[in-house]
């Protein structure tokens, strides 16, 4: 293997790490509303803002991908992780609605008791 493409999967598999943890933590975040577990609730949002706020940083875009750019030309959705290209397209949209989900249930189940 080549090193440009070595290195593109070295990052690909770093950035699909990072995702997996970060949409672990928003799927677990489902599980925590629905036991009353809220310093779990607190504490996956570690992870989540930290995410929220590089996003931010870089105007909505990984930093991962900046760097996975450098070694291919290609742009499609999925150049620079290990997803599924209709949900590498689409993440930022599905786990949004995911987040602003939970926080709504969240909100609704521990405000109005």
């Amino acid at each position: 293997m080549e090193d440009a493409a070595r290195r593109l999967a070295q990052i690909k598999l770093v950035h699909t790490a990072v995702w997996a943890v970060i949409a672990g933590c928003i799927v677990a975040l489902f599980p925590s509303i629905a036991f009353d577990h809220r310093a779990l609730f607190a504490a996956l949002h570690v992870p989540i803002v930290a995410e929220i706020v590089v996003l931010a940083a870089f105007r909505g875009t990984c930093p991962l991908t900046h760097v996975a750019a450098r070694y291919t030309d290609d742009r499609s959705p999925d150049f620079d992780i290990f997803l599924p290209r209709l949900l590498a397209r689409w993440n930022k949209e599905v786990f949004t609605v995911l987040l602003v989900v939970a926080w709504s249930w969240a909100a609704w189940r521990w405000l109005t008791v």
